[in-house]
């Protein structure tokens, strides 16, 4: 697993108060494997998605990753 993935899954279950399985799948909400294609291109990139609520947004160059809650 991309560790932004990683980092997403971690963020996600640690704002539920859950452990990082429980939230449902990534692959439901975003297309992991593009997004993994995405992230290791060489060229710089912006991502931004929802998953449980919540807007993620990743960067490359450096890899940020931002977990932002919409409301809840």
């Amino acid at each position: 697993m991309h560790p932004a993935l990683a980092t997403v899954l971690d963020r996600v279950a640690a704002r539920e108060g859950r452990d990082r399985t429980a939230p449902s799948p990534l692959y439901e909400s975003v297309d992991t494997n593009a997004l993994v294609s995405l992230l290791e291109s060489p060229t710089e990139v912006s991502v931004r998605f929802e998953y449980e609520g919540y807007r993620v947004v990743i960067e490359t160059e450096p890899l940020e990753v931002t977990v932002v809650d919409d409301g809840r």
